[in-house]
């Protein structure tokens, strides 16, 4: 069933044909004398009552915005306006609040130079769907992996994105690694069968690693470029994580760059900070006011599902053999506050079902080098040690406290899988039975599949990866891109988890009965 959204007339005339803009603009800002919206619009974290709005301008500018709940904007709502500013590198975002749930929220900017005030943008719009308040049926997607391994955009773009948008989710999970910052591209590349992938559009920030806040800037512009993306962003709101490649590969205390001639700045903390402040500024994530850098958060998306976004970079301790048997600050990869929120949250969730996303899976071995490990799982099949001391914790709680329903979500390896966690296979046993699925890449090299560690006893249900002929790195055309569709059934409260490819082939799929908690 195809839901995707297609303006009406009204809408394109009442916008000033700005609907169409936003899906057939320039990727890149031309000369001209009004400005103009550089790359499209976003929203994301959006729920019940309200979510965020997110655009960019080609130079310093007046942004005015509106809201409302026809596409015609009959019953517009104006916003206070923000100015877009070189210091945010002209991007500018808001949370819009107070607004009706279940309800299509169509949001529209226009941007007035601060240098002169009659020279005016033409419109631009963009949509969403508020979080019901009562049960309904429910869909969203998931994957993660976005222009990496020197994989860009070619002719045929970004693909995925669009098979994900023709089946018009309520909301996207992007579960990390939306850029590859340490991924610089070339115009070429040589492909094992001996044709050419080539890279149709390159900025020079992807041309080598970032280091300044404007290349880490560069690399999410980069992305945008992408119509695929952009008409995409227009119609989905986008939830927001980040892994490693945002910053540097296998990022951790641990991370030495001294010997890495790719890099002048040497500094990882330095690099992070601009990272994620780049992260910040060009995504629709939600401000945190306790904590503005930060990116776990939940979600509530109605009365059947919360969603709880997690951190597993800014507060691990470095990667090490992962084997030590005794909790301690290197051994943490949520880290106290996050666990202790994440154990609160879950705790009072009335949700039908609590969606873990994480952006590293738990029992899949993720090596960093010949002896360190850059996941959760540490390969030895024994007894929880290193890391996975703090999610045996966290497993154990979930029983204890009789939370029911959760399902984890993950990306990370660039294959699709699914995996179900049995006690009695296992040998850390304290916990109930669940699943973890796993998607991805969107647009980036294909590797896989990983060994499953055996401590928290996980059963290899499905999996689809490169096979041992095809080798490893393989690009986009070749077709091994996946994402996940998820479907909440109003009426039973059954999720449908389906694992997809680029050409939106079903490959597998499961339907999960809701558990009732014990009274």
């Amino acid at each position: 069933m195809t839901r995707l959204y297609k303006p009406s007339r009204r809408a394109v005339l009442a916008g000033g044909t700005a609907f169409a803009a936003s899906l057939a603009m320039p990727a890149i800002s031309r000369a001209s004398s009004r400005p103009i919206f550089t790359h499209g619009v976003q929203s994301g974290d959006v729920d019940v009552s309200g979510g965020m709005i997110w655009t960019r301008t080609d130079r310093p500018a007046r942004v005015m915005m509106e809201v409302s709940t026809t596409e015609s904007f009959a019953d517009t709502r104006h916003l206070a306006p923000i100015d877009a500013v070189p210091s945010r590198d002209l991007a500018v975002k808001r949370l819009v609040e107070g607004l009706p749930s279940d309800q299509d929220i169509f949001y529209r900017f226009v941007a007035a130079d601060l240098q002169d005030v009659n020279s005016v943008s033409e419109p631009i719009i963009g949509r969403f769907r508020t979080a019901p308040a009562a049960r309904r049926d429910v869909r969203f997607v998931w994957s993660g992996d976005t222009a990496g391994q020197g994989w860009g955009i070619d002719a045929d773009g970004m693909a995925t994105y669009a098979t994900m948008a023709r089946h018009q989710p309520d909301f996207f999970i992007h579960s990390g690694d939306t850029i590859y910052a340490d991924g610089a591209m070339e115009d070429e590349v040589a492909l094992a069968d001996g044709s050419i992938w080539k890279n149709t559009v390159l900025i020079d920030e992807k041309r080598k690693v970032a280091e300044t806040l404007d290349e880490f800037r560069g690399q999410w512009k980069y992305n945008m470029m992408d119509d695929h993306v952009r008409e995409m962003n227009a119609i989905v709101p986008t939830y927001y994580q980040w892994d490693d490649h945002e910053v540097v590969n296998n990022w951790s205390a641990s991370k030495d760059l001294t010997a890495d001639d790719r890099y002048t700045e040497k500094s990882v903390a330095l690099l992070q900070s601009r990272a994620a402040q780049a992260f910040h500024e060009m995504s629709p994530i939600r401000f945190t006011p306790q904590e503005p850098g930060r990116v776990y958060r939940k979600i509530g998306y109605g009365p059947m599902l919360d969603v709880f976004f997690l951190d597993l970079r800014s507060y691990r301790g470095a990667n090490t053999e992962n084997v030590q048997e005794s909790v301690s600050d290197a051994t943490r990869i949520l880290g106290q506050e996050q666990m202790a929120w994440l154990k609160r949250e879950l705790a009072q969730s009335q949700a039908t079902w609590k969606v873990i996303a994480s952006d590293m899976p738990l029992g899949l071995v993720v090596r960093d080098g010949d002896t360190k490990f850059e996941a959760v799982a540490n390969a030895d099949d024994g007894a929880a040690k290193g890391r996975e001391m703090e999610i045996a914790e966290l497993l154990r709680f979930i029983k204890t406290a009789n939370i029911t329903n959760t399902v984890w979500f993950t990306a990370d390896v660039h294959y699709t899988a699914a995996h179900y966690y049995d006690p009695n296979k296992a040998q850390f046993q304290d916990f109930e039975p669940f699943w973890e699925f796993v998607s991805g890449p969107l647009h980036a090299g294909t590797f896989g599949p990983n060994a499953l560690d055996g401590t928290f006893g996980p059963e290899l249900k499905f999996v689809k990866a490169p096979t041992e002929e095809q080798g490893v790195n393989l690009p986009p055309s070749a077709g091994l891109q996946f994402f996940g569709l998820v479907d909440i059934d109003g009426a039973t409260q059954q999720m449908t988890v389906r694992l997809m490819d680029r050409a939106d082939t079903e490959l597998w799929s499961v339907t999960l009965d809701p558990m009732q908690a014990a009274i």
